[in-house]
């Protein structure tokens, strides 16, 4: 039996320890670092706004931004790595339940049920799809940062009938591309990646290692970090207050790649988020300076199985958005096809 004064002893350290680990927690965490190293701060986000821009890239007029990058070319050479003709969905199953993750459940009300003597079915559809629920695409009319969006668009183009530049109609003529799996659980051996994994450049360049691949210009590139499984695991979270994402820095590597579109699971963004003042550097840099579409809350569990049974991380994309004058952005059901 320890004597008196051990047993003293004792709890005046785990005394110690417990008020060390209370500081520590009580502590704010260090800021987060760009790949330089450097502490990452909002006034980095600032300076990569200029370094990243690819404004009047392709003329002081453009509206389409990165999708420049996809030309007949691309899709030609996308259009022939299909070997089976299997198409895989990415889109997810839209949603008339309300949930943490979908605060605007679609709407459905039927207006003709086939009665005699008319033989038709028909409905009203309402949705809010900018969100955290349906897949979609961001236009690039869809963020804005210091009163401009792409190309220097200014503010002052939205209004209460929607946009007037940088809308959706600029890709009416939609997406064929080489779209590009980066897997990113799958990377890690693990079935889904917890909120607030922070997936960064250098797991990108693991994946393309592990999966042999090397993206490159006019490629619709896809984040998964399983969070439908974990979904179907553990239920429905909001991902605007816990999500796993990109960091940053990841912006610079898609520009020195040339990506022309982004898609993720979720919004792509690492919450609560990592750099104090910016809740949404991912979007700011990509829809903003970039002039980059993307492709939100896609569902990539089913490709991911596909390309597992394949391995093959590649696959021909194709995507249309609806052409919505004014929209700044639209649903969308982007088709893998193997």
């Amino acid at each position: 039996m320890p004597s008196l004064m051990s047993r003293s002893t004792l709890a005046v350290t785990l005394v110690v320890a417990s008020a060390l680990a209370a500081i520590a927690l009580a502590q704010p965490p260090a800021a987060p670092a760009s790949a330089s190293g450097k502490p990452l701060d909002a006034a980095t986000i600032e300076r990569w706004m200029t370094e990243l821009s690819n404004w009047n890239r392709w003329g002081k007029d453009d509206q389409r931004g990165t999708v420049n990058l996809m030309t007949d070319a691309t899709r030609k050479a996308a259009i022939a790595t299909v070997k089976e003709g299997v198409s895989v969905s990415l889109s997810r199953d839209t949603d008339a339940v309300k949930s943490a993750d979908n605060g605007n459940p679609l709407g459905l009300t039927m207006v003709a049920t086939a009665q005699a003597p008319d033989p038709f079915a028909m409905e009203t559809l309402t949705i809010t799809f900018h969100g955290s629920a349906y897949t979609h695409m961001d236009a690039l009319s869809h963020m804005f940062h210091k009163g401009q969006t792409y190309n220097g668009a200014p503010q002052s183009l939205i209004g209460a009938t929607g946009a007037s530049r940088n809308t959706v109609t600029a890709f009416k003529s939609g997406f064929v591309g080489r779209g590009v799996l980066m897997d990113m659980p799958r990377l890690k051996g693990v079935s889904y990646l917890e909120p607030r994994a922070v997936i960064t450049a250098a797991d990108l360049d693991a994946w393309e290692k592990k999966a042999g691949l090397k993206v490159g210009s006019g490629d619709i590139v896809f984040f998964r970090t399983g969070r439908w499984t974990r979904r179907a695991k553990v239920g429905a979270w909001d991902i605007g207050v816990e999500s796993a994402g990109l960091h940053p820095d990841v912006a610079r590597w898609l520009k020195a790649r040339d990506v022309a579109i982004v898609g993720w699971d979720g919004h792509g963004e690492v919450m609560p988020a990592l750099v104090p003042g910016v809740g949404f550097p991912m979007h700011q840099l990509l829809l903003i300076a970039m002039g980059t579409p993307i492709f939100d809350n896609c569902d990539l569990e089913a490709v991911s199985e596909a390309a597992a049974a394949r391995q093959r991380w590649t696959f021909l994309l194709t995507a249309s958005p609806l052409a919505v004058p004014h929209g700044t952005g639209s649903p969308l059901n982007p088709i893998a096809t193997f």
